[in-house]
């Protein structure tokens, strides 16, 4: 590895560290803050993106305290969990008793074609830019052949840095279609939430891929 690369690596590891110290301080109230959040319209994004007939194997990528995790599970698929604060790992399996890996982004251990799908709501952007190539293609390698990512970030003008004691990325469409693509996904669409606001009330951009076969 080279030595801008080391660095690279040093202080991405360095923000996720921060950013998942932040989370376990805060994990009771991000539970309290959260629980009542409706993002059943990202969940049917990736559900009916994926093909085949259900139930699903899922993974639910930054789960937090479980709350998607009782969803999918209720709707009757195979859901596993993950996220990289101990404290929310432990929330999460006390509220869904699902399975739920406590795993680094940085270094993630997934099988190989495991998942139907993985449903990525608010997390991702916490992925330093440096990193977010490769952890995208660990992703895509976790995928059954045509499998499906879900992906829900705050946008911005491509802005990176801290807010509070969390990092984030905040990308425009053009450049996270950009490094997704460049990672393995064919962009299957995109829409921007809350529904039914102005464009400029509306600051999460969501967007559905395929795995690219091959």
């Amino acid at each position: 590895m080279r030595d801008n690369e080391l660095d690279a690596d040093v202080s991405a590891r360095r923000a996720v560290a921060i950013t998942l110290a932040e989370y376990d301080r805060v994990a009771a109230a991000y539970r309290r803050g959260t629980e009542d959040h409706d993002v059943s319209q990202n969940i049917a994004a990736l559900l009916d993106a994926i093909e085949g007939t259900p139930p699903y194997v899922i993974l639910d990528l930054g789960c937090g305290p479980g709350r998607d995790l009782r969803a999918f599970s209720e709707l009757g698929h195979e859901v596993t969990g993950l996220d990289g604060s101990a404290e929310l790992v432990a929330l999460a399996r006390a509220a869904s008793g699902r399975p739920v890996l406590h795993q680094d982004f940085l270094d993630l251990d997934l099988p190989p074609a495991r998942f139907d799908g993985i449903f990525a709501n608010a997390v991702l952007f916490h992925v330093p830019s440096s990193q977010i190539g490769r952890v995208l293609a660990d992703l895509a390698a976790a995928l059954k052949p045509r499998g499906v990512l879900f992906s829900s970030n705050p946008r911005g003008r491509n802005e990176e840095g801290w807010v509070g004691g969390r990092y984030g990325c905040f990308y425009d469409l053009e450049t996270w279609r950009a490094i997704a693509t460049g990672a393995g996904f064919i962009e299957l669409y995109h829409y921007y939430r809350p529904p039914g606001r102005p464009r400029a009330e509306q600051p999460w951009l969501a967007t559905v891929w395929r795995r690219c076969e091959g």
